[in-house]
């Protein structure tokens, strides 16, 4: 760490000792030690304010480790689906292009309680320039910036993102609708979620509605980042390249 006012660095440690499942994140006992020297300014805030931020970081730590651990513990089974459990996850969307319905135990490949994602977007462009921007394996090599195969038809394949992202085209119409088998590569094996694209036409604009059934409820918060910030503003910042580009 650094002291502010003088400049001067300081090199130590930060040792939690009894940290367990059995223990509150608040009862942990966290002991700041120092090289020798100057710096007890610095030391006696990491055992005052420091403190509270290690336990806030412990607690986000630990919170992610048993959804590690329990995904882990959910193995591929092609046994028949058993009774559906409802699941009281509220909605965390809080903008009207990103909002999440809470759902029942959704299955699709594998039984994980999942959720399901919905969307919308805005784009300055017709609907069937949009529709190629996601079937013309070009456009989208050119808004993912890597490589990509792309079988735009029934039963075609998808791999995006450097194997990041794969799946299968289930239905297309064209300028209208596409559906796929679409999963990251961090679910469990075999669990895919079905993604249903709707372009709705609006003057010189488009608007994309995105359903996507059957996410990891684990995975909620990164499927909903990565087709806001890996498709929608790539696609946006696409589209305001020049015309002779996109083709």
């Amino acid at each position: 760490g650094t002291v502010k006012e003088s400049g001067e660095k300081h090199k130590g440690s930060v040792e939690i000792p009894n940290l367990s499942e059995e223990n509150e994140v608040d009862d942990t006992e966290i002991n700041v030690s120092k090289k020798k020297g100057e710096g007890d300014v610095l030391k006696d805030l990491m055992r005052t304010e420091g403190t509270t931020k290690v336990r806030e970081a412990l607690r986000d730590y630990l919170k992610a480790l048993k959804t590690e651990f329990t995904l882990g513990m959910i193995l591929p089974t092609k046994a028949p689906v058993g009774q559906e459990l409802p699941t009281e996850r509220k909605p965390s969307g809080n903008t009207v292009q990103d909002s999440v319905s809470p759902q029942s135990l959704d299955t699709v490949g594998v039984k994980i309680p999942t959720v399901r994602i919905l969307m919308r977007e805005m784009f300055n462009s017709p609907a069937d320039e949009l529709y190629s921007i996601f079937t013309t394996k070009e456009l989208v090599q050119k808004f993912s910036k890597c490589p990509a195969v792309i079988e735009a038809e029934k039963g075609g394949k998808l791999q995006m993102f450097e194997g990041c992202v794969s799946g299968e085209y289930t239905e297309l119409v064209p300028s209208q609708r596409i559906v796929l088998k679409w999963r990251c590569r961090s679910w469990p094996d075999e669990h895919y979620a079905t993604v249903a694209l709707t372009f709705q036409d609006a003057a010189a604009q488009t608007e994309l509605q995105l359903e996507c059934t059957g996410v990891p409820v684990a995975a909620e918060e990164s499927t909903r980042q990565c087709w806001k910030k890996q498709y929608f503003e790539e696609i946006h910042l696409l589209l305001q390249q020049p015309q002779d580009s996109m083709e």
